[in-house]
């Protein structure tokens, strides 16, 4: 979803591309269908990086990764996110002298027992340009030491791929499903690979349930665990992994989602749909300052209280933050090659 608006703004200007796929995402339902949905062509390189424990992941990445940029030897390294592939990719480009973009820099939960904080310092520290969706990222990272020339504030590049497909999402069929609903994520860590936090979850969304139909995809980790800890689901609605155009069908129309995902803070957001978030912090305080974001962290309590506002009609009203409209890939592209013209004379475009 964030490589899609920035690949195709690229490409409007015939920049030549090399789409590296680490292989991180694998799952068919959570990789394959979405180049198609979002119309990116098939990678050049798919290192088939797979699953495993975060080092075990980041070093098989690293030396895939080292062949193909040592083979094409680009002017420029565009990552994204906080994931394993993207402090991968930034810490080869170090020792290669590469310079490396980071879209989505500067978030920060301020919590480093999440791996994908220790990913985002790394990487905005290796950085040469950073991309941030908001103002919070443009101070997180002057704090810090990093160059304000360096920092650019250019919007959202999730809101770009969901402006693009809502239309195509609000067109598929509701394949009855009920509705009022409230749409369940699980995936991190810290939430599914604890099998207490696990349990104390599930028996939230089987209260929640109770109130509201609770319609759950599970990610292929979190099945694991659920399965591995024989953790009672009764009556929510659990389905596959589904398609970006599915997922944002249901999450366009639901009543509130719960989830821990910070990508569907932002989208929930923009949506103007109530995001009740299962974490005591977030890397993505606008949603909570300016969207339609409730961080309830593992306080029953506070959970059910919200979702009874929600349910009443009186939940707070968010509003869409600044340049998340859909143009963040175009400024992208526009600092891209003007500032790659200025580091790296001999960028290549097409003929």
């Amino acid at each position: 979803m964030k490589v899609a608006p920035v690949f195709r703004a690229l490409a409007e200007r015939n920049c030549r591309q090399t789409l590296v796929h680490t292989g991180q995402h694998y799952d068919a339902n959570m990789s394959g269908i979405f180049f198609r949905q979002l119309q990116i062509p098939e990678p050049d390189v798919n290192l088939g990086g797979g699953s495993g424990r975060h080092a075990q992941q980041t070093a098989q990445i690293m030396t895939g990764l080292e062949t193909a940029l040592c083979n094409h030897r680009p002017d420029l390294v565009v990552v994204y996110g906080d994931v394993n592939s993207t402090v991968a990719a930034a810490l080869v480009c170090s020792k290669l002298q590469i310079p490396v973009a980071h879209v989505e820099a500067g978030l920060r939960s301020f919590d480093r027992s999440m791996p994908e904080e220790i990913n985002r310092i790394l990487t905005d520290q290796l950085s040469d340009l950073l991309f941030t969706p908001s103002e919070d990222g443009n101070a997180n990272l002057q704090r810090e030491g990093i160059g304000a020339e360096k920092i650019h504030l250019v919007g959202n590049v999730m809101i770009d791929s969901l402006v693009q497909l809502l239309p195509q999402a609000m067109d598929l069929p509701r394949n009855g499903f009920p509705s009022c609903y409230a749409l369940a994520t699980l995936h991190r860590p810290s939430n599914v690979d604890d099998y207490q936090a696990l349990r104390r979850i599930l028996s939230s969304l089987v209260t929640v349930n109770e109130k509201i139909c609770v319609i759950f995809p599970v990610h292929p980790r979190t099945r694991r665990r659920l399965s591995e800890c024989n953790i009672a689901t009764d009556g929510i609605h659990l389905c596959d992994p589904l398609s970006y155009l599915q997922f944002l069908a249901l999450q366009s129309r639901a009543t509130v989602v719960l989830t821990d995902s910070g990508g569907i803070q932002e989208e929930t957001t923009y949506l103007g749909v109530p995001c009740l978030t299962l974490r005591e912090n977030t890397e993505r305080p606008i949603t909570v300052e300016v969207g339609t974001n409730i961080l309830v962290g593992n306080d029953a309590s506070k959970l059910d209280s919200e979702l009874n506002k929600i349910l009443n009609g009186t939940a707070k009203k968010g509003a869409v933050p600044p340049l998340w409209d859909g143009e963040a890939g175009e400024r992208i592209a526009q600092l891209i090659c003007g500032e790659t013209a200025a580091t790296a004379p001999h960028l290549q475009r097409a003929s």
